[in-house]
C-alpha cells in the first residue's frame, strides 16, 4: 500500500507523520526531555523545541529494562534512557466534532514492555475513527526508586514515582496537542492492562490527573494493595546504593551509576525486592490505597471500567502457581476454609484464588464503588481457538482490542486471523462494541440521565453468572445473548 508523508505542527515543532490507507501514523514523537544524566530520578521536563521537520516515520528507543519472552517483536531494538516518546495513529480524514481519543498504558510489572509492541499497533483503531495514542514509561529503578537524598531534592514535589510522573506529563501532552491530530481533547479515555491497568487505577485517584481524562478502563489492575510507604522504598534504595558502592548521599553519584547496574536483571518472579520496590506511597502524588480512595468517594467521577480473567495466572510456570495460593491461603487464616467451600472443587480453589484474589475480586470492589456515576464490569474466560494450550486470557483480550478492522460485510468487527482462530473468535469482537461505543459517545442510555437517576438505575444493576452489571437490565439481556452465542460457538469448535 503506498504511503505520503503528512505535516502537522504541535507545541514543539513540526511533524511529518507517515499515512497508510485511511490511517496517519507518528512514531518517535518526545513528550518530554531525555531522562539522562541530571534529569535521572528527576520529574520529566518539557521537551525542548526543533527547529525543521522532524521525522516520525519510526519508534523511538525503548525505555531500558530487561527483555521478557512476550516482547520477542522488539528483540533488538534500541534500549535508551532517552525513551520518552510517543505514537499516535490518527484517521486520515477529520472526524466531526474531534475523534475519541484512546491512551493506551502498557503492562509489563512496572519493569518490561513499551508503547512501540505490535500488539498495540492502534492502526486498526484509528481505522474505525478514533485517535490512538501509546507510549514509553521510565521502568524498574528507572521509573520508580526512592533514596533519602532524592526526597531532600524534591522539598515538598513528589518523589520516587518517576514512571507515574511520565504517564502525568503524556496525557498532559494530549491535552495540549492532541487536536493537531484531530483528536478531541475533551474526550480522552485512558486504558490499560495489568501494570498499565493498575495504572489507571491510579489515575482515577491522583489530584494532578484530574481533568485530563473523562473515562477509564482498569484492566486486570488489580487496586486493593497496600502500597510500598516511601520510607520503606528508600530503604531499598540505599540497600540498592551501597550495592552500588555508594555509602552518603552523593547525588552525582548515585546518577552516575551505569545502566545496567540500575537496571539489574528483574523478572516477573525475581523483582529483586531487597533493592526495587516498585510504585509506592511518597504522600505527594500517591497518597493512599486505591480502594480507600474509591471509598471515600474522592476518585475521578468518570465512566469507569473495570474487569479482569479467567486463570489470570495462567502466564506463571505451572509448578510455581501453587506458591502464590498458599501464600494467599494463609492470609485468609481461619476464614481460609470457608473460601474452600466457596469453590466448585479443590482444583477450582488451587487453579482461581490467586486471580480472583489479586484482580477479580478488586475489579468488582471498584466498579461497584464507582457505580453512582456509571461503571462496568467485565470478567473475560475466552481463549482464542488457536490459542487454547497458551490458557494467557490476559494477553489475549489485549490483542484482540488492538486487532480490530473494518469488515465490510454484516457480520461486524473481525480479528486477524491466527492459527486455529474460528467463529468464536470473530463474533467475540462483538462483545467489545459496547466499549467502543462508550469511547465515542459515552455510555449509552444512562448517560442522558441526572445524576440522581444514574445514581439509581446503577443500583439496580443484576448479578448474572456471579458478574455484577452496571448499567441496568438492557445491558445485562445483551451479554447473556453475547455470552450464550459465544457458549455455543465454543461448543462447536470443540473448545
Amino acid at each position: 500500500m503506498a504511503q505520503d508523508a503528512v505535516r502537522i505542527s504541535i507545541d514543539s515543532g513540526e511533524l511529518a507523520g507517515v499515512r497508510t490507507g485511511d490511517v496517519v501514523a507518528y512514531k518517535g514523537v518526545p513528550y518530554a526531555a531525555p531522562a539522562t544524566g541530571e534529569g535521572r530520578w528527576r520529574a520529566p521536563a518539557p521537551t525542548a523545541k526543533w527547529r525543521g521537520v522532524r521525522s516520525a516515520a519510526d519508534y523511538g528507543a525503548d525505555c531500558v529494562h530487561s527483555r521478557r519472552d512476550w516482547e520477542a517483536d522488539r528483540e533488538g531494538a534500541p534500549m535508551s534512557e532517552d525513551c520518552l516518546f510517543l505514537n499516535v495513529w490518527a484517521p486520515a480524514k477529520p472526524v466531526s466534532g474531534g475523534a475519541p481519543v484512546l491512551f493506551w498504558i502498557h503492562g509489563g510489572s512496572n519493569t518490561a514492555g513499551s508503547g512501540a509492541q505490535r500488539a498495540y499497533d492502534g492502526a486498526k483503531l484509528a481505522a474505525r475513527g478514533a485517535v490512538v495514542v501509546t507510549f514509553n514509561y521510565r521502568l524498574g529503578r528507572f521509573g520508580f526508586f526512592a533514596h533519602p537524598a532524592l526526597t531532600a531534592e524534591a522539598g515538598d514535589a513528589p518523589t520516587g514515582n518517576w514512571g507515574l510522573m511520565d504517564q502525568l506529563a503524556a496525557l498532559q501532552w494530549v491535552k495540549r496537542n492532541i487536536g493537531a491530530f484531530g483528536g478531541d481533547p475533551g474526550n480522552v479515555t485512558i486504558f490499560g492492562e495489568s501494570a498499565g491497568g493498575g495504572a489507571v487505577n491510579q489515575m482515577m485517584v491522583i489530584p494532578a490527573a484530574r481533568g485530563l481524562f473523562h473515562k477509564a478502563i482498569a484492566q486486570s489492575g488489580g487496586g486493593r494493595d497496600d502500597g510500598v510507604p516511601l520510607a520503606e522504598a528508600e530503604a531499598r534504595g540505599v540497600a540498592f546504593a551501597k550495592g552500588a558502592g555508594i555509602e552518603d548521599n552523593d547525588l552525582a553519584a548515585l546518577r552516575a551509576i551505569p545502566a545496567d547496574v540500575v537496571r539489574g536483571n528483574m523478572t516477573l518472579l525475581n523483582p529483586e525486592a531487597a533493592t526495587y520496590s516498585g510504585p509506592m506511597v511518597d504522600g505527594r502524588l500517591v497518597q493512599g490505597r486505591v480502594d480507600t480512595a474509591f471509598v471515600e468517594g474522592w476518585q475521578a467521577q468518570v465512566p469507569y471500567m473495570a474487569g479482569a480473567n479467567s486463570h489470570e495466572i495462567g502466564f506463571i510456570p505451572e509448578a510455581m502457581q501453587g506458591m502464590f495460593t498458599l501464600a494467599l491461603g494463609a492470609q485468609l487464616g481461619a476464614a481460609q476454609a470457608e473460601a474452600k467451600a466457596a469453590y466448585a472443587s479443590p482444583e477450582d480453589y488451587e487453579r482461581n484464588l490467586a486471580g480472583d484474589a489479586i484482580f477479580v475480586e478488586p475489579a468488582r470492589f471498584l466498579a461497584g464503588l464507582a457505580a453512582p456515576n456509571i461503571s462496568y464490569l467485565y470478567h473475560f474466560d475466552y481463549v482464542p481457538a488457536g490459542e487454547a494450550r497458551d490458557r494467557q486470557r490476559r494477553a489475549a483480550r489485549r490483542r484482540r482490542l488492538f486487532r480490530l478492522r473494518e469488515s465490510g460485510g454484516s457480520e461486524g468487527p473481525r480479528v486477524r486471523r491466527g492459527p486455529g482462530d474460528g467463529e468464536a473468535d470473530r463474533r467475540l469482537l462483538g462483545c467489545f462494541r459496547a466499549q467502543r461505543r462508550s469511547e465515542r459517545r459515552g455510555p449509552p442510555r444512562l448517560a442522558a440521565l441526572p445524576a440522581r437517576g444514574r445514581a439509581a438505575a446503577a443500583r439496580r444493576g443484576r448479578h448474572q453468572g456471579g458478574e455484577r452489571q452496571f448499567g441496568g437490565a438492557r445491558r445485562a439481556r445483551a451479554r447473556r445473548r453475547c455470552e450464550a452465542r459465544l457458549e455455543a460457538l465454543k461448543r462447536r469448535e470443540g473448545g
